[in-house]
């Protein structure tokens, strides 16, 4: 489930390299020249391709980038059981779902995790870690690759994709507001942009974008809870509740450092607004009503 950590990593990572090669290629300083520094329209424009440039950028670099992070090895020939028996749970649920047979692979960490990522349906990446299979039944393990398949199914990384743009539009915008007022309201430089607009643009872009992620964590809170009941209907409720409820054991210093960050488990108070996860006990809740509702176990 560490999919969101890996695209806010790179996407902040690349809207910080976009500004500082646009500012070596001079073209901050070529826009100022031609008196757009200030032309909000001109700025917005600039803005908006930047900022759903380097988010579609993001989305395309999502699986490389996953696979280098977390050291997944993807399942080419099953060489035992356990992966035989991966590889056909994810053909079986890529089937009932509609989408082509995604890459599946396993990477080595202790804790319970799995993520899903790829630029779109067809061209995905599902992955579970060994201490997933180490720890979990059959059941509940099928459970968690329904889960992964559904946000997969269900277009969840284009559409945070295109959220991510809309932030990143709005941070390139008012960052560059940021660094015009501190260069030549409070440095007074009135002969282009010196030194002062480069670093408060580059630091009001990295402050903005933790920021701004809020955004995109409350639309990924809201899509576990979808996520869940696509995992529930491929897997049964009871094996999806019970892989909830065995997550939920987990003591969070327990976890490894990206989920951690971003919140298998529900943070309180304010750093529940950094959470790409709302709370296990909420996501548990929420699949008991729903069996209840439909008379299922």
């Amino acid at each position: 489930m560490k999919r969101i950590f890996l695209f806010l990593a790179t996407n902040i990572a690349i809207i910080v390299l976009l500004s500082i090669t646009l500012r070596i290629l001079g073209v901050d300083s070529l826009l100022a020249e031609n008196g757009s520094d200030l032309n909000l329209n001109a700025l917005l424009i600039f803005a908006s391709v930047f900022g759903f440039g380097g988010a579609f950028i993001s989305l395309a670099a999502s699986k490389w980038m996953a696979k280098k992070m977390t050291g997944v090895r993807i399942i080419d020939s099953p060489s035992n059981n356990v992966e035989k028996w991966i590889i056909d749970t994810v053909e079986k649920q890529s089937k009932t779902v509609g989408i082509k047979m995604p890459e599946v692979g396993i990477f080595p960490s202790p804790a319970m995790n799995a993520f899903a990522t790829g630029a779109s349906k067809n061209n995905a990446l599902v992955a579970v870690s060994q201490g997933l299979l180490d720890n979990m039944s059959q059941g509940e393990i099928e459970a968690v690759i329904g889960h992964e398949m559904s946000h997969v199914a269900n277009g969840d990384m284009v559409t945070l994709t295109l959220i991510q743009g809309v932030v990143n539009t709005f941070v390139i915008f008012f960052s560059r507001i940021i660094g015009h007022f501190v260069d030549r309201v409070i440095l007074k430089n009135d002969r282009g942009y010196g030194i002062g607009y480069f670093v408060a643009t580059i630091f009001a872009e990295i402050i903005l974008s933790i920021l701004a992620s809020t955004i995109v964590m409350y639309f990924s809170r809201k899509r576990e809870f979808v996520a869940d009941t696509g995992g529930a209907d491929l897997a049964g409720h009871g094996n999806m509740i019970n892989a909830l409820k065995r997550l939920g054991q987990l003591e969070p210093d327990a976890l490894p450092e990206q989920m951690a960050a971003f919140g298998i488990n529900d943070k309180k108070g304010m750093m529940s607004l950094f959470s790409s996860h709302p709370s296990i006990e909420s996501r548990i809740k929420a699949l008991e009503k729903r069996a209840n509702a439909l008379g299922k176990s």
